[in-house]
């Protein structure tokens, strides 16, 4: 087989705009998949649009025609990216887009369905290249909760690594991978930065959407009635597979959980920082982690990544970047890989990890030429990361940012 370069796409839970990669894929007769990062930036949403997008988030409501504007716009942005994510470094064969989740319906524990925003189409007629999308859906239909897909990068990048060990990504939702054990283990810890997110702009009336350097928190206390009552959430105690996002921790949960208290904004995002770092180190120390690797938008924050630190005790945390995978880009990287297996016929999941029976994920939409796909490819059992750019870790940067 020889090797396909693909474009990674998504759009997380913050909402903050569009990560873009691209790959090259390069497997081997042994079993190996070879994934070299090219690039990786992030596209801004323009200011309205990601207005828009907020303001569709439940509770709140949203009619047919705001829907249909949305996805039309989110394609829009999203074909853009792939465009500029071309432009910036390099041609590839396929695009893979994992688009923006408006709303993730788990009912009694089990997912029942999820919908994503940006239609493949304007992508592919952007490009003129074939685009894997919906790849979630399919993993739900499948009796899986279609999050966290991370499951079957870690498990394959992190096989050779002594266990057990734990990669994290700290999104607008935490998730975590757990490997080294008889099979891998993923699943949503809870909130990473939505909660924090929700009141920054609270607290400061909207001119900040988020506290990524961690300025506010640093200036506060945690206020431990309020710590007490949000880790009262049923969620945590959950058993996985499981999964979460905006839908249940949002802004007006953050009101119902503060409405009686006297809580200033620097120690209410204390708080709040804690209890992300409570909860991930929770879920890790309870896996029996020896290591935790961290990527995300998380990782920008240094209060957040030092009450991690402090939460894990003994046990080691490091970014991704130090591993070889950019530490804001993983999730885009993770795009191009799921798209590069549903493009062989592999499986998009892996056991234990989302609680789907294993399948190839997503559908594909044709580029301007006709659709030839290649034969299936043999099981990938393990995932190499090679010759990654030079990466501002400190930033958690992969390249320069494209502006819209």
């Amino acid at each position: 087989m020889s090797a396909n370069r693909v474009v990674g796409l998504i759009s997380g839970t913050s909402m903050d705009g569009i990560d873009v990669a691209v790959a090259e894929l390069n497997p081997d007769t042994a079993g190996e998949v070879q994934l070299r990062p090219l690039g990786c930036t992030e596209l801004p949403y323009p200011p309205r649009l990601r207005e828009r997008l907020l303001a569709a988030l439940p509770p709140q409501p949203c009619d047919a025609r705001e829907l249909c504007v949305l996805d039309t716009e989110v394609g829009r942005a999203f074909a853009q990216a792939a465009r500029q994510g071309i432009a910036e470094f390099g041609p590839a064969d396929l695009v893979a887009s994992l688009g923006q989740t408006l709303y993730h319906w788990v009912d009694a524990g089990r997912a029942r369905g999820t919908f994503q925003l940006g239609q493949p189409a304007w992508i592919a007629e952007a490009t003129g290249l074939p685009v894997v999308a919906d790849l979630r859906a399919r993993d739900v239909a499948a009796g899986g909760h279609g999050a966290p897909l991370a499951g079957v990068l870690d498990a394959l990048w992190l096989a050779d690594r002594p266990g057990p060990g734990v990669a994290l990504n700290i999104g607008g939702i935490a998730n975590i991978t757990v490997v080294g054990g008889p099979e891998p283990l993923a699943y949503d810890t809870g909130p990473g930065n939505a909660l924090l997110d929700a009141a920054a702009a609270e607290v400061t009336g909207g001119a900040a959407n988020s506290d990524v350097g961690g300025e506010l928190a640093a200036r506060g206390q945690v206020h431990d009635e309020l710590l007490a009552n949000l880790l009262a959430d049923p969620y945590y105690a959950a058993a996985a597979p499981k999964s979460t996002g905006k839908e249940h921790f949002n802004a007006d949960y953050l009101r119902r959980a503060v409405h009686d208290l006297r809580i200033s904004g620097p120690d209410l995002l204390a708080t709040l920082t804690r209890l992300t770092a409570t909860t991930v180190a929770t879920a890790c120390r309870e896996n029996g982690a020896r290591q935790v690797i961290a990527s995300g938008g998380g990782v920008r924050n240094p209060v957040l990544m030092d009450a991690l630190r402090r939460e894990l005790g003994a046990i080691e945390l490091r970014t991704s970047d130090e591993l070889g995978l950019p530490a804001h880009g993983k999730e885009a990287y993770l795009a191009a890989l799921l798209g590069w297996l549903t493009w062989h016929g592999l499986p998009g999941n892996v056991p234990g990890t989302t609680g789907a029976d294993p399948r190839p994920l997503g559908s594909i939409t044709p580029g301007t030429g006709p659709l030839h796909l290649p034969e299936p490819a043999a099981p990938v059992r393990r995932l190499r990361i090679t010759d990654h750019p030079t990466t501002n870790s400190q930033e958690g940067e992969c390249g320069p940012s494209i502006s819209s």
